[in-house]
C-alpha cells in the first residue's frame, strides 16, 4: 500500500499543536495560577503569623524563611518538592495517552496515521517541557516574593547557621532547580507509563502520586538500611547540600543517577508496550 500524496510521519503531531493544545486546558492554567500564587500566599502567612522572637538563631528552614529571598525561595521549594511539584508533574505527564483514550480520540489520532513511537514522542516532550516550566516557576516565584517581602540579604544556612553572601548563593540556587527538575524525572517517567495502561487520567495520576507516597513511606523504614538509597525519594532532598558552605555534590549525583535510571527504563517500557498495545478507544 502506497502513502497518500504529501503524507510525511515527521509532520504529523507537530510540537506547537500540541503545546497549544494542552495550553488551553483548565487543569494547565489552573496548575500554574496554584505554583505561582503559593509563593505569595507563603508571604502572607508569614507576615501575618505570629514573629518569631528568636533573633533568627534557630536552625529550621521554616524560622530562617524570613531571613532573606533566598531563605524564601529554599523553604518554599522544601515543602512544595515533596507532595505539590509531584502532583504537577504526575498531572502533566499522566494525562499524556490516557486523556487520549479518555476522550475515545486516540484511535483516530494513530489512524490519521500518526505513528505510535512519534505520537508518544510528541506527547513526552510536552509534558516534560510543562513539568519542568511547573518545578521552576515555583522556585523562582518564591525568589521574586521573597525578595520584595524580606530583603536581598545573605542566606544563612539551616542546621549549622552559617551565612553565605547572596551573590556566591545565586548561582548555586540553578543548581537548586536542575536537580530539582531531574528528581522528578522518576514521576514524570512513571505517570506517563500509567498513562499508556489506562484510560483514566486521574487513575494515571493518581496511580504515579500513590507509588511516590509509599516510596516515601519506605524510605522511613530503617531496617531497610542501604536499601533505602535505591528508593527514588531518597535522595529527593539532597539539594539541600548545595546550599552550605562548602557545597557536596556527593547526594545530588546518586540521587541524579538513581533518578535517570528509573525514568530511562520506566519510559522504554511504556514504549515497548504502547506498540503492542490494541488501541480499542
Amino acid at each position: 500500500m502506497t502513502a497518500a500524496p504529501g503524507y510525511a510521519p515527521r509532520r504529523t503531531l507537530p510540537l506547537r499543536v500540541e503545546i497549544v493544545r494542552q495550553f488551553k486546558r483548565r487543569r494547565t492554567l489552573v496548575m500554574f495560577g496554584l505554583l505561582l500564587a503559593l509563593p505569595w500566599i507563603l508571604v502572607i502567612a508569614f507576615q501575618f503569623g505570629p514573629q518569631s522572637n528568636n533573633g533568627g538563631q534557630s536552625l529550621r528552614i521554616s524560622d530562617l524563611a524570613t531571613q532573606s529571598g533566598l531563605n524564601f525561595a529554599a523553604f518554599a521549594l522544601s515543602v512544595s518538592a515533596n507532595f505539590l511539584l509531584v502532583v504537577a508533574v504526575a498531572m502533566f505527564c499522566g494525562d499524556t495517552v490516557s486523556s487520549e483514550a479518555n476522550w475515545s480520540s486516540l484511535r483516530y489520532l494513530l489512524a490519521a496515521p500518526i505513528p505510535r513511537d512519534r505520537l508518544l514522542r510528541q506527547k513526552l516532550i510536552v509534558a516534560l517541557g510543562y513539568s519542568a516550566a511547573a518545578v521552576i516557576c515555583l522556585p523562582v516565584m518564591a525568589l521574586v516574593a521573597g525578595t520584595l517581602a524580606f530583603g536581598w540579604n545573605d542566606i544563612q544556612v539551616p542546621v549549622t547557621g552559617e551565612v553565605i553572601p547572596a551573590v556566591d548563593v545565586l548561582p548555586r540556587f540553578g543548581i537548586v532547580i536542575g536537580y530539582a527538575l531531574v528528581s522528578q524525572l522518576v514521576v514524570a517517567a512513571l505517570a506517563f507509563l500509567v498513562s499508556t495502561m489506562t484510560d483514566s487520567p486521574l487513575g494515571a495520576v493518581g496511580g504515579a502520586v500513590g507509588l511516590w507516597i509509599v516510596s516515601t513511606i519506605l524510605q522511613a523504614v530503617e531496617a531497610l538500611g542501604s536499601l533505602r538509597e535505591f528508593l527514588p525519594t531518597y535522595w529527593n532532598n539532597a539539594w539541600t547540600d548545595a546550599l552550605t558552605p562548602e557545597m557536596d555534590w556527593g547526594g545530588m549525583v546518586k540521587g541524579a543517577s538513581v533518578s535517570i535510571t528509573y525514568a530511562a527504563i520506566l519510559v522504554a517500557i511504556a514504549f515497548r508496550r504502547f506498540r503492542r498495545k490494541d488501541v480499542v478507544s
